[in-house]
């Protein structure tokens, strides 16, 4: 039997965990504004995360944990800098910059952080996203340190192997570290280049909030925050840029819609099912005029802007019937032409299904499968279980979402899919005992 100590102690590491996934990304910011170093910085970090794995459970969790955390690992930089003996100039500088603020209080630390001035953060995606490093190695760098997500979920976001993540990052970091990356926001007219990188992370880490790929819950909504919070202050810092817009108006779109995404029991509840009345009308609100923000700029609209007009869609639709999925298509086919990728002919085979009928949106699901790009992809098999089940195909059906159930790392997605899959058999019984009484 398991002692009151062990469980606590157990509770105590989930807590740690829990902690970790909220402060990660603004403690290793902070600490690559005073050690000027990606790689160490997270490295200090990780140094205090363990140091809280032996503390905690003794000593109890802190009243600021994240102030007990930056704190923690100001004080090991310190002790570092101390054991190198000041030998550069430049640690002499840092050093001194830390012992000044070893005087500073918790909770004055973690104020500092959150300086809307100074966005430790939003420096931190310009340094993950610098023009030095490849745009994979930008976007995973960025997401491990931002997102805090383990190269395992940044593999299965770009669907590539595990180990080429974990090389990118280590790679990145230490191409960062030599080139003595500064850290600061680009000036204005370096600004732009770096966009589209900065902004494709921004979209991946929402997504990754707004559809966990792996763990018990079907969202991450802290991720969606953050990703909004930093597309927000990218729009003041380049107005100018209609993408910027659109990407805000994505996010603050499909945010409006996260209570109704679960339900009471936090499963999984899908865009037609959802009770609309839940949707956040300030979010639509705000997420309509920056789609207004970024089309006004007249320039052609690009992948975000187009994505935030299918959003757009929705949100305009007082139910679920009321949708156009005529023009939803037309928008999912100018998206196709202009980045082509097979995750976006999935989602238009979705859109030509509810437009023209499950036949049509099957046939393309039905070339997705022979390519065999998306062969690892459980939205696939969830897609073509949907078609068939909808053509009456259930036996069909219930093994696509059956295959589809054990490719999704999600528990919850995974428990809703097989619940799908054991409705077609329930429809297949049905149709056995009706055909036997006609």
């Amino acid at each position: 039997m398991v002692s009151s100590v062990a469980m606590q102690v157990t509770d105590t590491h989930r807590t740690i965990e829990a902690v970790w996934r909220i402060e990660s990304a603004r403690l290793i910011a902070g600490l690559t504004r005073v050690v000027r170093d990606v790689g160490l910085a997270e490295e200090l970090a990780q140094d205090a995360l363990v140091t809280a794995l032996e503390e905690w459970p003794h000593s109890g969790i802190p009243d600021n944990p994240g102030a007990w955390l930056m704190v923690t690992a100001r004080n090991r930089a310190l002790d570092q800098l101390r054991r190198n003996r000041m030998l550069a100039r430049k640690h002499e500088a840092l050093a001194h910059e830390l012992e000044m603020e070893e005087r500073t209080s918790g909770t004055q630390v973690e104020a500092r952080a959150d300086d809307e001035i100074g966005d430790d953060l939003l420096r931190l995606i310009f340094i993950a996203c610098h023009p030095l490093l490849s745009t994979e190695a930008r976007t995973a760098l960025t997401l491990k340190l931002l997102a805090g997500l383990t190269t395992e979920e940044i593999a299965r976001a770009f669907l590539v192997p595990e180990p080429t993540i974990a090389q990118r990052i280590v790679r990145a970091k230490r191409t960062l570290s030599d080139a003595h990356v500064p850290f600061e926001i680009p000036r204005r007219e370096e600004l732009r280049g770096r966009l589209a990188s900065v902004l494709e992370v921004l979209y991946l880490v929402f997504n990754e909030g707004y559809s966990a790929t792996r763990g018990e819950d079907w969202m991450r909504p802290a991720l969606c925050e953050e990703a909004l919070r930093l597309g927000r202050i990218l729009a003041e810092l380049a107005p100018s840029e209609a993408e910027v817009h659109g990407l805000v108006a994505l996010m603050e779109i499909q945010a409006s819609r996260l209570r109704a995404r679960v339900g009471v029991n936090g499963e999984p509840v899908l865009l037609m099912d959802q009770n609309r009345s839940l949707w956040d009308r300030i979010l639509i609100h705000r997420g309509l005029i920056a789609l207004g923000r970024g089309q006004a700029l007249g320039e052609k609209r690009g992948p975000y802007l187009l994505q935030a007009a299918i959003a757009a869609c929705h949100a305009r639709a007082a139910t679920a019937g009321d949708t156009d999925w005529v023009y939803i298509t037309a928008l999912y086919d100018e998206l196709a032409r202009l980045t082509p990728s097979p995750v976006v002919e999935l989602n238009r085979a979705v859109a030509v299904a509810m437009a023209y009928g499950p036949s049509a949106g099957l046939e393309l699901a039905d070339r997705l499968q022979a390519d065999g790009t998306l062969r690892s992809y459980h939205l696939l098999p969830s897609v073509r279980g949907d078609l068939l089940s909808k053509l009456g195909r259930y036996e069909e059906a219930r093994a696509e979402f059956e295959r589809a159930a054990q490719l999704t790392q999600n528990a919850r997605e995974s428990r809703l899919l097989r619940d799908r899959a054991a409705a077609c058999t329930n429809q297949e019984t049905s149709n056995v005992v009706h055909a036997a009484d006609s």
